[in-house]
């Protein structure tokens, strides 16, 4: 049964996108109403987010201007520092300048050190050179928190995937074996963290996230997300990175601004009571950020969220060596994350076998990761490119019609008001950026301004087609399936 819901997703979305191909030649007419009615969705549907982006931009700001570690002392006097935070750090074949600067953020958090467990989650496939890097790490930083460990991931174990869940998994069972049992620390006093390696915290992240954890209802049974920025490398990563790290980071924004929609993506913490509830991560998949979530509500019969923290967190654009590399890293990524249409099928499985989830929640997950889904991989194509088939091969009779006539321009009416929010993305951008953004000349705020009128080629190129690439894989199965892909990165240049 877990076949079919592979096939689900990428079947849906290859029916959809054929269907309108060929009735585009044969029956314009309901096309082109398809077409109107699909724009109009999506332009009230992009109005309504815009409102959630303006909210949770304005509150990430007032968030950064808050003494967290301040704010904790005054309301939770007695309570927060029972809470120590388990940070993990996984890492294969990384720079060691951008290892030492996710540390150094580490580091400089505002923050009690003798709070941390930090580890650094090695693979043994990585050789002699990552182990020299771990060694360097460990001298500069292990005397600065509680405990510092390096965890070493061996090569070769039955049954599991090479990539981060099976590395995370290794490094948190030693980490609790080793550190937090000999501490006689109770788990529902510990935060786990596990931030990709390219990370660095804002210096109030771990007091937000102990904030957010003690004023919660219920904070075992939640994930706490912030926004990930990808901005530490921004003036080296290409036009097009830049505006999907950017569109990655809005749309972050606008979920977390609807948190019964919130599922935990890249960087994130979570107790660590519920991460040996579960078994901690499935070692056998590709996408264990969202998978996590998706465990814990399993596990838990339906009761688990994701807490938005509505905070920034920064990490790396996609850059290459050239611009040819980039562009194939960029695609290799997003079809990655696409990938995390693995866990629709896993989680009706799941939901099958478990009757004590409510229906409600049950019907909720499942429309909800598959809407998400099939739009991803069909609405960049529909609203882009599709509007404009009906007058190239709908024949003669439609094209002397007046709908003909008027098609394009209707379609290019709802395109214009939609660009309102690209136009507000643009400068929404600019003061994210505006810290890192110091001595530029001002040309370049206008070329960093004018790069979003790329914005429907970029959601075609490096959204909807990975997108539909992923899902097309996951149908077909077998040698077609995507293993996991580590993200190169470049990180800035010694010394």
């Amino acid at each position: 049964m877990t076949r079919f819901w592979e096939i689900v997703p990428g079947a849906s979305a290859w029916l959809v996108l054929i269907l309108l191909l060929v009735l585009s030649s044969q029956a314009p007419v309901v096309v082109v109403i398809f077409i109107l009615l699909y724009d109009l969705y999506w332009l009230l549907k992009l109005v309504y987010l815009f409102f959630h982006l303006r909210y949770s931009f304005a509150k990430m700001r007032a968030n950064m201007k808050v003494n967290w570690l301040k704010k904790l002392s005054l309301e939770y006097e007695g309570k927060w520092e029972r809470i120590h935070h388990l940070v993990v750090f996984p890492m294969y074949h990384e720079p060691h300048a951008l290892v030492r600067e996710s540390f150094l953020s580490l580091a400089q958090s505002n923050y009690p050190k003798d709070k941390f467990f930090v580890v650094l989650a090695t693979e043994a496939r990585g050789g002699e050179e990552d182990a020299e890097i771990a060694r360097k790490i460990q001298e500069e930083f292990g005397s600065q928190f509680k405990s510092f460990s390096v965890a070493v991931h061996p090569d070769g174990i039955p049954g599991e995937l090479k990539g981060k869940s099976a590395n995370v998994t290794w490094a948190v069972r030693e980490a609790v074996r080793n550190v937090v049992d000999p501490s006689r620390i109770p788990y529902e006093d510990v935060i786990t963290s596990v931030f990709d390696i390219d990370t660095r915290t804002e210096k109030d992240y771990f007091g937000i996230l102990t904030h957010t954890f003690l004023s919660s209802v219920h904070p075992l049974r939640a994930s706490y997300q912030p926004v990930p920025l990808f901005i530490n490398n921004v003036h080296e990563a290409p036009f097009f990175a830049r505006l999907v790290g950017f569109s990655s980071t809005f749309w972050q924004l606008m979920q977390e601004a609807r948190p019964e929609q919130l599922v935990t993506f890249s960087s994130h913490s979570m107790p660590l009571r519920a991460v040996i509830d579960i078994g901690y991560w499935d070692t056998g998949i590709v996408s264990e950020d969202s998978r996590i979530f998706f465990q814990c509500l399993v596990h838990y019969n339906g009761d688990w969220r994701t807490e938005p923290l509505i905070y920034p967190i920064y990490m790396d654009a996609i850059e290459g060596k050239t611009f040819g590399e980039a562009t194939k890293s960029l695609y290799k990524q997003q079809r990655r994350w696409a990938w995390g249409t693995e866990n629709f099928a896993y989680l009706m499985r799941d939901f099958r076998a478990n009757k004590n989830i409510p229906f409600k929640t049950k019907l909720f997950w499942s429309w909800t990761l598959f809407d998400g889904f099939f739009s991803w991989a069909t609405s960049s194509f529909i609203i882009f490119l599709f509007g404009w088939l009906p007058n190239l091969i709908g024949g003669r009779e439609f094209t002397t019609s007046v709908l003909s006539y008027n098609l394009p321009r209707l379609t290019g009416w709802m395109l214009n008001i939609g660009s309102i929010g690209i136009i507000v993305s643009a400068f929404f951008s600019l003061i994210l950026l505006a810290p890192k953004m110091k001595g530029l000349a001002k040309r370049h705020y206008a070329l960093y301004l004018l790069q979003w009128i790329f914005t429907p080629l970029i959601f075609v190129i490096f959204s909807s087609i990975p997108a539909l690439d992923a899902q097309t894989r996951l149908m077909l199965g077998g040698k077609f399936r995507l293993g996991y892909w580590k993200t190169p990165k470049l990180g800035k240049q010694e010394g």
